[in-house]
């Protein structure tokens, strides 16, 4: 199991985030994406992702973060459906100004599906920070093909 962040202030952690690079997904298939974290009440942290598809439009998802457990503040479910569970989103390491490295493992009953995150306050990321931030999970033994290179916005 990968270790979040000991600890994790949301209020610092909210605003705009630009993705740089990503796990293939089945949701998420656009470029230029971006998350941006608002504080919706008490313990309620909103998402809206967006996207740039490739017909031009913008695809934007809405949902809410939680932390589950106050006692690992850093380990927050994320729901963008009532209809569907919660999924875990994990920040393994963020300074909050700069980057930000998020993982998500879901068993759903024989599959199982692991999803990570590179983002950036900016639409660059310097290569050096990209590779620590991959370091962080080749050193857990979990070394994800990080193919997706997000096409960052301008």
């Amino acid at each position: 199991m990968l270790p979040s962040m000991i600890y994790l202030v949301p209020l610092q952690y909210l605003g705009k985030w630009y993705g740089i690079r990503k796990l293939p997904t089945s949701f998420q298939k656009g470029q230029c994406s971006t998350a941006n974290y608002t504080l919706k009440g008490p313990g309620v942290i909103g998402v809206l992702n967006s996207e740039l598809l490739d017909d031009g439009t913008i695809s934007s998802t809405v949902g809410s973060a939680k932390v589950k457990d106050p006692a690992e503040p850093a380990k927050l479910e994320v729901s963008f459906s009532e209809d569907s569970p919660p999924g875990p989103y994990w920040v393994l390491s963020s300074d909050y100004d700069g980057h930000s490295l998020v993982y998500s493992c879901t068993d759903y009953g024989l599959f199982h599906k692991e999803l990570s995150w590179i983002m950036s306050r900016e639409s660059t990321l310097p290569e050096e920070t990209t590779e620590k931030l991959l370091n962080i999970l080749s050193w857990t033994r979990w070394s994800p093909p990080f193919r997706t290179r997000v096409t960052a916005a301008p």
